[in-house]
């Protein structure tokens, strides 16, 4: 695979992501928040694991480990982003959870002791002024729900990396199907924990769960494992920063929601941002 077409399957995901939106508002008006995410994690290991199944014969104990803590931090992910927006306004906690955008070059550098290239420095800036205008942000406040949109953003980014580093090292597929078989049971341990949850029962609900299995869960976050093994955490993390813009973009054509003039501008910013950290430099 070459990085071209794993940039491509990165931005399946993120779009995926972003018109995933509507079926989790459907799913939220009946099931409780935390178990939506185990079940979405959990059918689409089930739904996977019948494809791959002779591949997953091929299961080792490392593979396990890496996949628990991808696993995990998607769990993390999930959770705070769910009371993270309970806790802060939408807009704030829009551009906090987007923010991963900026920590994957910065906790890269830190890593690999590599300061980033100025097309990457470049692009991250960029993002980040569009990310700022496209969520309408004007002030900030240090609430519970900041601390929680903020921590999730920094789960958000360690997964990037990590799923980076272990793409490289065991099988992806594998890594992206057991990672979701654990994303799921964390999330249902914490879901047991804090909630009364119950199983899909109603038509929507079922829709709810099964179409955010199969398509942003099931192909989003295994095509995110195996491409990564062919990019960088930067490019992958740049990509997914578009995963607002396909929530409006779908909210508009779709939902008859409306984006406004600054939303464009917003949305205009951070595409010309993914473009320029993609630029290659001249030797």
């Amino acid at each position: 695979m070459t990085q071209k077409q794993a940039d491509l399957l990165l931005l399946s995901a993120a779009f995926l992501w972003g018109s995933s939106y509507g079926l989790m508002k459907l799913g939220a008006e009946t099931l409780t928040p935390i178990s939506i995410a185990s079940m979405r994690c959990l059918f689409a290991f089930l739904i996977l694991c019948p494809f791959f199944l002779k591949r997953l014969r091929n299961t080792t104990e490392e593979i396990l480990k890496y996949s628990a803590t991808t696993g995990f931090l998607i769990a993390g992910v999930f959770i705070g982003v769910i009371y993270g927006v309970i806790g802060t306004s939408a807009s704030t906690a829009g551009f906090l959870i987007s923010t991963s955008v900026i920590m994957v070059p910065i906790l890269h550098a830190l890593f690999t002791r590599k300061w980033p290239t100025l097309p990457v420095l470049a692009g991250t800036l960029i993002v980040t002024l569009g990310l700022l205008i496209f969520n309408g942000v004007s002030s900030i406040e240090m609430d519970t729900g900041f601390i929680l949109c903020l921590g999730a953003a920094f789960l958000y980014a360690l997964d990037i990396l990590f799923t980076n580093a272990f793409a490289r090292r065991i099988d992806s597929l594998l890594l992206g199907i057991w990672q979701l078989g654990f994303a799921g049971l964390f999330a249902g341990i914490v879901s047991f924990s804090l909630e009364n949850p119950v199983c899909p029962s109603t038509l929507n609900e079922w829709v709810s769960i099964l179409g955010l299995a199969i398509f942003s869960t099931a192909w989003g976050f295994t095509v995110q494992a195996m491409a990564q093994e062919y990019t960088t955490p930067e490019r992958a993390a740049f990509i997914f920063s578009l995963e607002p813009v396909f929530a409006a973009i779908f909210a508009c054509f779709v939902l008859d929601e409306e984006m406004g003039f600054t939303a464009l501008i917003g949305a205009a910013l951070i595409l010309i941002g993914v473009w320029v950290a993609g630029i290659k430099r001249k030797n």
